[in-house]
């Protein structure tokens, strides 16, 4: 990894609401291409963090910087999906996807049109007319992260995005994902509670753990992608398991 440019990097993030520090010194990086789980238990402060990272809330303490530029307390500059798609049940799927590029001053038409040249590379080729309640749960989340994707300057926060779907939309739409990583040079930083996740789709994984929340260990995943149902059944894979299990417990 050391030959890739970093496009993320938060510094020193320490963030309080009513008196009470959530999170910490939280100093992390992304690098261009590069998928960084941040893992850990409810309460640790991981959607803190990412409203932080986000600009919808400004830090306490530090700074974040996309690709070398101060964007602290500046929403809008990194895409950001919440756990659940918000796609807007009246809008058409090609609206709902088109809308960053409105918000970014995109006439409709034109909006429309670049959404649309994405849509077969998304998987979504035919649904452009439909509405949100149409569309499996698994699609759903394909339009959400077009969505914001389209708002993106190729960096995004997904937060817990693959956690509703059942374990088979969840294992195609993470081998589809990390295709997609490959195809638009994506990177990605990605919340989590689920360990198995993270081992099979990063690149490093984050721990964070605490009261306040703060970064307690960091570990790369050194197995080649794309990882098969073998690598998930393999004592490779069993022992980063092991080690994030005793991180957490730590």
């Amino acid at each position: 990894m050391s030959a890739r440019t970093i496009v993320l990097q938060a510094e020193k993030i320490t963030k309080s609401y009513n008196g009470r520090t959530i999170i910490q010194d939280i100093s992390i990086t992304l690098e261009r291409g590069e998928l960084v789980c941040l893992l850990g238990v409810s309460g640790a402060g991981k959607t803190t963090l990412f409203h932080v990272l986000s600009g919808l809330e400004p830090p306490n303490c530090g700074r974040v910087l996309l690709e070398g530029e101060d964007v602290t307390s500046t929403p809008g500059k990194i895409s950001y999906m919440l756990q659940h798609d918000l796609l807007l049940p009246h809008k058409k799927v090609i609206d709902n996807v088109a809308l960053p590029l409105n918000l970014q001053g995109k006439k409709l038409r034109e909006a429309r049109e670049t959404a649309l040249s994405y849509f077969s590379q998304f998987g979504l080729d035919g649904t452009q007319n439909q509405y949100p309640a149409q569309l499996s749960g698994g699609m759903r989340q394909r339009a959400a992260l077009l969505r914001t994707f389209l708002g993106s300057r190729g960096v995004v926060l997904l937060d817990e995005p693959f956690s509703a779907l059942d374990a088979l939309t969840k294992r195609e739409l993470h081998r589809w994902y990390l295709d997609m990583i490959g195809q638009l040079g994506l990177s990605t930083l990605l919340v989590t509670h689920d360990i198995d996740e993270a081992v099979l789709l990063s690149d490093r994984i984050f721990i964070l753990s605490g009261q306040p929340g703060h970064i307690t260990a960091q570990l790369p995943i050194r197995s080649q992608r794309p990882r098969t149902i073998d690598f998930a059944l393999s004592e490779e894979f069993l022992g980063y398991k092991k080690q994030i299990l005793s991180l957490l417990d730590a």
